[in-house]
């Protein structure tokens, strides 16, 4: 197996350009739809083999996992026990929340280490890196040289900046399905082979996602009682209603800034999808469509922030979100003081379980997918998620064993048995069984079996990212709480379905995943992340009549200050064929 040589440049090369298709969703069984390689015509490269098309490069791909060449029995059944111990280290988020256990050393923890290091002679260790600053985490663990075996992150370009700057090994596919047939079998079923190269050699090894263009799993809830109140019967529709709503509830003395608000995050903060323009221009849409750094100077991204401009001069928006975090957001929302908050479903939501302790009285209601707001120029358009889950790497400092280690655990994990285990935990404690043989989460349980956060996803996210049992709908359910005053399920299918009808007229957007490192990104990522929120604050909070010439301003400092050379780098491999593409 080839090691990566810590190069510092190095092209990011995947088998074609790949086209993403937004497939409709189906039912539990379904994976995540085709990523089909485009046949695109590539610069010429000097002192290379002849060029052959990417269909045929991913057939000759997928030859070699059809007959991977290495001795004995694939899978589980060629497994022995390492003569001298491994150790193999797996990163798991460490997110900073109450009420779960310690993420490196907690009952989950040790029953993986009991069913599958005890039995193999791996010593699995844990190693916690904090969500919300990612990049750091790892760079302290390569200039250490103590990266874990497995590198995993959600986002592509984090894992091309780790390529380039050294941190992950090479390694061949076919040793990779000799080890772990189930787990590539999965890969292969979802199309995402041709996302494991970099410069014609394998990197990356891909999670599912499941129902991954409909966004279900997350969900913003308003008070309805409050609407109520000043006279609606119905979440409003559009920016128009929304206004009236939000002055009814001010006058009204039930909020003084209903919408709460808090500081914006140094990226991924500012999704324009609904300000968009549809169908969207494929070039603008390669070069300014990215959720990690935001687009300002692009025209959605002006259309966001004049809203959100209206919204505080309006002071419908909490004038000192500047310098309130999420968690203190939350928190207004669970004493009453908020009118909406936003948040991933799970079987136990602690913040709303505690919002009705605090208000018992309360009438919650999940914003519906309305259509097009005429009024305000915006569409029903969302950012769908990656067609894989977690992106997995591999430690460069890594030996042949514990890369082995790393593939034996991936496979175990992806077994039906255990990854039902972690997903659901104990019998009795965790779940029970329902009238229908599905599982029922104990939403309140407490006891010595207690999960990670969301059911101890960052643990089992190595091989999928949603917990299945039965269809959609079931799926859904049981993601639901259903030890709260109201049950949120009915209401989150429809929402589900009605994505599903809007998939094909192009609002579930993927972003431009590139066939080349964009060095510009990797330098400028955290210069524009801090300076978006600086200037996206002034923006945000300046007089409505100094908005525009204000915009123009922190636009140009914007691009002078490195997003110019990123939108340079993005135009540059567009044009060369080196990104994906909008689906036809």
């Amino acid at each position: 197996m080839k090691k990566n040589t810590l190069q510092k440049t190095l092209a990011l090369f995947l088998a074609g350009a790949m086209t993403l298709g937004l497939a409709a969703c189906g039912g539990g069984s379904d994976k995540a739809a085709d990523a089909s390689p485009a046949k695109e015509e590539e610069p010429a490269k000097e002192e290379t083999a002849p060029e052959q098309d990417s269909t045929e490069a991913e057939a000759e791909t997928e030859t070699e996992a059809e007959a991977p060449a290495a001795d004995g029995a694939a899978g589980m059944d060629g497994w022995e026990a390492f003569a001298e111990n491994v150790t193999l280290k797996v990163p798991v988020y460490d997110r900073g929340v109450e009420g779960v256990p310690t993420v490196n050393d907690n009952y989950w923890t040790g029953w993986i280490q009991e069913n599958f290091g005890d039995k193999y002679n791996v010593t699995v260790e844990f190693v916690p890196i904090t969500r919300t600053d990612v990049m750091t985490d790892y760079a302290l663990l390569a200039a250490s040289e103590s990266l874990p075996t497995i590198l995993m992150e959600y986002d592509y370009p984090k894992l091309s900046q780790w390529a380039n700057d050294g941190y992950l090994t090479t390694y061949s596919l076919d040793d990779f399905a000799q080890v772990a047939p189930d787990y590539y079998a999965q890969m292969v079923e979802n199309n995402q082979l041709g996302y494991t190269e970099l410069n014609g050699e394998v990197y990356f090894a891909l999670a599912e996602r499941p129902f991954y263009n409909c966004g279900y799993t997350w969900q913003n809830w308003v008070r309805m009682d409050w609407l109520r109140e000043v006279g609606y019967d119905h979440v409003p529709e559009n920016r128009e209603e929304f206004l009236d709503a939000m002055k009814k509830i001010q006058d009204a003395g039930i909020a003084e800034h209903p919408m709460g608000g808090a500081q914006i995050p140094d990226r991924g903060a500012h999704q324009n999808y609904g300000y968009r323009t549809y169908p969207q221009d494929e070039l603008e849409w390669a070069m300014y469509g990215d959720s990690v750094i935001s687009s300002l100077g692009w025209e959605p991204n002006k259309r966001l922030l004049k809203v959100e401009n209206e919204n505080y001069n309006l002071g419908i928006t909490n004038p000192e979100y500047y310098i309130t975090d999420d968690e203190t957001n939350k928190a207004a929302f669970i004493n009453g003081d908020v009118y909406q908050f936003g948040g991933y479903i799970s079987a136990n939501m602690d913040w709303l379980t505690a919002f009705y302790e605090q208000n018992p009285d309360a009438e919650l209601a999940v914003i519906p997918i309305y259509g097009p707001d005429e009024g305000l120029g915006t569409v029903p358009a969302w950012r769908a998620d990656n067609p894989f889950g977690m992106i997995i790497g591999f430690s460069a400092f890594a030996t042949e064993d514990e890369l082995k280690a790393a593939w034996m655990y991936m496979e175990w994990m992806t077994q039906e048995d255990v990854l039902f285990t972690m997903q659901w935990g104990v019998e009795g404690e965790n779940y029970n069984l329902g009238d229908d043989g599905l599982p029922v989460s104990v939403t309140d349980y407490k006891g010595d079996y207690t999960q990670g956060f969301n059911n101890s996803k960052d643990y089992w996210c190595v091989t999928t990212e949603a917990r299945n049992a039965g269809t959609i709908e079931q799926i859904i359910k049981s993601s639901t709480p259903n030890d709260l005053p109201q049950d949120f399920s009915d209401a989150i299918i429809e929402n589900y379905n009605s994505r599903l009808a809007l998939i094909d007229q192009g609002y579930a957007v993927n972003d431009a995943i590139f066939g080349v490192v964009l060095e510009a990104e990797t330098e400028y990522l955290g210069t524009l992340g801090e300076l978006y929120k600086e200037y996206a604050d002034q923006l945000i909070m300046c007089a409505p009549e100094e908005f525009d010439a204000l915009y123009d301003e922190l636009s140009q400092k914007y691009l002078d200050a490195g997003y110019q050379a990123v939108l340079d780098d993005r135009k540059a491999a567009y044009e060369a064929g080196n990104s994906t593409k909008l689906p036809k």
